[in-house]
């Protein structure tokens, strides 16, 4: 007998009503989508809380991602699309127009203590349908010399469309860079300016 025989005969032992074996839940559960703004990933904690909603135009983004993840919140990631379907289907409906507010919770781990401070900063004065600028974002967190600063703070968004970089312009009203590209944050942009 080799080894492989002897895993066969083990399998063949177990009682008929063995209940297979239980996985634990994963730290990090993913999903990618194909959304109206492009190929999107979404994570979100056991409890449903949004780590992640990134854009990942294509495999090696969506790998960056999981390489992110995996180092920075845990190593347990795993691709769940049911334990997302709460994010999934807010973000499918707010991209649809019918709703403006997130209730999904979001879970900031991903962001640096500036990024948390203009993001966060940006989610409570700059609400549904208005636009700010780079510099007047900077002046309201009180570093009114940093526009590029906080303009890279955005750049490195881990939680497009939730909290709403796409929101910020340059100062002529001219769009500028975003994760998902211009057509992207001209969606959201004109999809928030019907609402």
């Amino acid at each position: 007998m080799n080894a492989h025989d002897l895993d066969l005969a083990a399998l063949t032992r177990l009682p008929a009503d063995a209940a297979p074996p239980r996985l634990p839940v994963s730290d990090v559960s993913y999903v990618v989508e194909d959304t109206a703004i492009g190929r999107m990933l979404l994570a979100v904690r056991p409890d449903g809380a949004l780590l992640a909603s990134a854009f990942t135009p294509d495999t090696a983004a969506e790998d960056a991602w999981l390489v992110r993840l995996a180092r920075q919140i845990s190593p347990r990631v795993l691709r769940a699309p049911k334990a997302t379907d709460d994010a999934r289907r807010e973000l499918a409906a707010y991209l649809e127009g019918q709703v403006r507010d997130w209730h999904t919770p979001v879970d900031l781990a991903l962001l640096t203590d500036f990024q948390r401070t203009v993001l966060t900063t940006l989610a409570e004065h700059v609400g549904y349908g208005e636009r700010s600028t780079y510099a007047a974002l900077a002046a309201e967190v009180e570093r009114p010399r940093a526009a590029r600063a906080v303009g890279a703070a955005l750049g490195a968004n881990p939680l497009c469309v939730r909290l709403p970089c796409h929101r910020v312009l340059a100062s002529s009203g001219a769009l500028t860079g975003y994760a998902g590209g211009l057509e992207a944050k001209r969606y959201l942009l004109d999809l928030e300016a019907r609402g």
